[in-house]
């Protein structure tokens, strides 16, 4: 399904200090979990951010928390599955959004778990593969194969950017454009 930027959100999964570190992938996560930070941002798009147990794993990392919105929400949590958390997914519920956008560490735990709980609530997802990883590639691209068979969207970040932008009418379009070149 195309995204659109009236009925999406954008959930943001553990991309912690340390788990970013042990990514085989780190830096196209580092790189495109910013971008699509900061295109949420610019296109009022709602953001959820989770953090597994971060006394342990460090925080959220800086290239996304500085470029999100006063309104983003930071939300530890200790299951596997975000929407186990009822903070988090009380505050999905709450924005009214029917396709969420996930990008976040490790795609075959947490980024799993949680997208097939929202299939299972009849959302839409798109998990976005390049701002996603795992420790090692292999359990990453499982991952994935699972996902996609179980229904979720797989796309890259300048993928589903365009989309929500539609044209390059869009009044943002030059602002999200410059984020990619």
């Amino acid at each position: 399904m195309i995204n659109n930027t009236e009925n999406s959100l954008l959930l943001i999964i553990d991309i912690q200090e340390k788990l970013l570190n042990a990514a085989y992938n780190k830096e196209s996560i580092a790189k495109n979990s910013e971008i699509l930070s900061k295109s949420a941002s610019i296109l009022e798009i709602p953001t959820i951010i989770s953090e597994q147990y971060p006394k342990g794993l460090g925080f959220t990392i800086n290239n996304i928390k500085d470029n999100v919105s006063d309104t983003t929400l930071i939300i530890e949590k200790t299951s596997f599955s975000a929407l186990e958390e009822d903070a988090i997914y009380k505050a999905i519920k709450k924005q009214k959004k029917k396709q969420i956008i996930i990008c976040g560490i490790e795609t075959h735990i947490c980024v799993y778990q949680t997208i097939i709980s929202l299939l299972k609530k009849g959302y839409d997802v798109s998990i976005i593969i390049d701002a996603s990883g795992s420790r090692s590639e292999f359990q990453h691209n499982n991952a994935l194969n699972m996902l996609q068979k179980a229904g979720a969207n797989i796309k890259t970040t300048e993928m589903v950017l365009f989309e929500l932008l539609k044209s390059s009418k869009h009044p943002k379009f030059k602002e999200v454009q410059n984020l990619i070149k």
